[in-house]
């Protein structure tokens, strides 16, 4: 069994996220044990390499994320380590559907905050929702990340190795400053009981338990923040192109998804109707 040592460190070297390469490597090591003990993916034909990840792909009923991801490691690791180049496109998972996120109203999000008992994890889901934040963004989020003199929050390596600068909202202060005065976190703005990052688990539970509190019905995650975030901007009439920098988006296709679920949008369209 191979053990992906020496890719691993070429991935590191490419300047791959840490979450990615442990993607990579999970799946590599899983394809790895499917075809055994015996053979080995670079010495594999060509042919017997395609079927075996046909198979594995209908064996372990891969999503379409997990399939383009198993195609794009196989693809880098024996181009980069073996300098063989493989044709995977008969083997492209088909786009799948797009389907549009359930948005929280203003005051769904304010019931969620405001029924929030627990001074940490309000601050956490108001920053979250202030800012449009990532759970990882939150998480990563240093104290000195946050410059109140010149109202701006400062988001590192975010999601594709990108910074950005957010305005720094004076609603959420107050949060803010209860919180520190009761935690006093040292490093990181949000920390666990024992110190160190808060954990994404923990997080997500938080949300899970605040939403369940207040009775929400919608299909809704941690995310769905994020999405009242970047709605509730486009409702307050807030440009398109200054979401799209607010929320980190290398393409403006992806922001566009939030004309389609935004009402100013939807709602204010007269029927022909009213027009006979």
């Amino acid at each position: 069994m191979e053990h992906f040592e020496d890719f691993k460190k070429l991935l590191s070297i490419k300047r791959y996220s840490a979450n990615t390469i442990k993607t990579y490597i999970g799946l590599l090591r899983s394809f790895d044990q499917y075809i055994g003990d015996a053979l080995q993916i670079h010495r594999l034909e060509h042919r017997y390499l395609l079927h075996y990840i046909r198979e594995i792909i209908i064996d372990k009923n891969y999503a379409y994320t997990s399939q383009k991801q198993l195609l794009s490691v196989l693809k880098l690791y024996l181009k980069e380590m073996y300098n063989a180049p493989v044709d995977f496109d008969t083997l492209r998972p088909r786009s799948p559907q797009k389907v549009l996120p359930d948005i929280l109203s203003k005051q769904e999000v304010r019931s969620i905050i405001h029924l929030t008992k627990n001074i940490k994890h309000k601050a956490m889901l108001a920053t979250i929702y202030a800012l449009g934040l990532r759970s990882g963004e939150l998480i990563n989020l240093k104290i000195v990340d946050l410059d109140g003199t010149r109202n701006m929050v400062s988001i590192k390596q975010a999601k594709g190795k990108k910074d950005r600068i957010l305005p720094f909202p004076e609603s959420l202060k107050p949060y803010l400053r209860e919180y520190y005065k009761k935690y006093r976190p040292t490093l990181f703005l949000f920390e666990g009981q024992k110190g160190g990052k808060y954990t994404p688990h923990s997080l997500r539970l938080v949300f899970k338990q605040a939403s369940t509190r207040v009775k929400i019905k919608k299909s809704i995650s941690l995310h769905s923040l994020r999405h009242a975030y970047a709605t509730h901007l486009l409702e307050s009439g807030i440009d398109l192109r200054r979401i799209q920098t607010l929320l980190g988006h290398s393409s403006i296709k992806t922001t566009m998804l939030y004309t389609h679920v935004s009402s100013r949008n939807i709602l204010d369209t007269r029927s022909p109707l009213d027009f006979l």
